[in-house]
C-alpha cells in the first residue's frame, strides 16, 4: 500500500501507562486507554472489555535472549498456555530455534519491530521499514506471518497508530506489567510471582521480558494461580 507522508493526525509522544491494578479491577488508566482507542477506531487493544469470562493474554516482549525462553516456553507447554512473543529483528535472527519452537508450539511471533526505536520519534517511511524488515525475514526465514505488533517502549503517536493499522497490524499493549526487564535487578520468583498475581484483572493482557530470570522461576506459579483464582488463558488471536 501506499503510505502517505502525513496522515494529518498528531505526532505528539504519548507513553504507554497501565497503572496497577488492584482489588481485581484494571487500573483507571488502562480503561481511559482502550476508550480512547475503540473512540477513534484505532486498531489497538489494552485489555478485552468484550469478554463476560474472567480471561488473561499472556504476552513477553523478547528484544533479546538471556537463556530463559525456552524454560518459559517448557511450562506453557506443559501447562497449555499459548502465549505471544514479541520479538525484534535481532533477536529472530539470534535464535531461529528458539523462534521455530514458538511457531511449532502454537505461540504467536509478534512484530517488535526491526531495530528498538520510538515509534514516537521516527517518520512514517521508517515505521514502514521496522515493520516490514521484520515481517519479511519472518516470512522469508520462517514461513510465518503474523498481523499482530507491539510499539517498542510503549511509545507511540496517534499518527504511528494509525500507520500501524493501515499496515493490516493490531497495536497489542497491556494492563499488567511490571519493572522485570532490568537483568541487574532480579528479586527472586516470589517476587514475581506476588507482584503479578496482585494485579491479576479479568481481560488482563500482561505484559512480561523474557530476560528476566524471576518469570522463568515463578512461571508456573503464576499460570497455576491464575486458574486458582478461575482465570483461563486465551491468545491474542480472539482479538481478532
Amino acid at each position: 500500500m501506499t503510505i502517505p507522508e502525513s496522515t494529518g493526525l498528531p505526532t505528539e509522544k504519548i507513553e504507554h501507562a497501565y497503572g496497577i491494578a488492584k482489588n481485581s479491577q484494571p487500573h483507571q488508566i488502562s480503561i481511559d486507554s482502550e476508550k480512547f482507542f475503540e473512540k477513534n477506531n484505532f486498531k489497538a487493544v489494552t485489555y478485552d472489555t468484550k469478554s463476560k469470562e474472567k480471561v488473561m493474554y499472556l504476552t513477553f516482549d523478547c528484544g533479546y535472549e538471556n537463556g530463559y525462553t525456552e524454560k518459559i516456553l517448557d511450562v506453557l507447554r506443559e501447562k497449555n498456555v499459548k502465549a505471544a512473543f514479541f520479538c525484534t529483528l535481532d533477536d529472530i535472527k539470534s535464535n531461529p530455534e528458539v523462534i521455530a519452537r514458538m511457531i511449532k508450539e502454537g505461540h504467536i511471533v509478534g512484530n517488535h519491530s526491526s531495530t528498538h526505536p520510538s515509534f514516537a520519534e521516527i517518520d512514517i517511511a521508517q515505521m514502514v521499514r521496522e515493520i516490514e524488515e521484520c515481517e519479511n525475514y519472518l516470512r522469508k526465514n520462517f514461513g510465518y506471518s503474523s498481523h499482530y505488533f507491539r510499539f517498542p517502549k510503549g511509545e507511540y503517536s496517534q499518527t504511528a497508530l494509525d500507520v500501524v493499522g493501515k499496515l493490516g497490524y493490531l497495536s497489542v499493549f497491556w494492563s499488567l506489567s511490571y519493572a522485570d526487564w532490568d537483568t541487574e535487578n532480579q528479586k527472586g520468583s516470589e517476587y514475581a510471582l506476588e507482584t503479578v498475581t496482585s494485579r491479576f484483572h479479568p481481560g488482563a493482557i500482561i505484559l512480561l521480558h523474557a530476560v528476566s530470570a524471576d518469570n522463568a522461576d515463578a512461571m508456573a506459579q503464576i499460570i497455576d494461580s491464575a486458574r486458582a483464582k478461575g482465570y483461563s488463558f486465551r491468545a491474542i488471536s480472539d482479538f481478532g
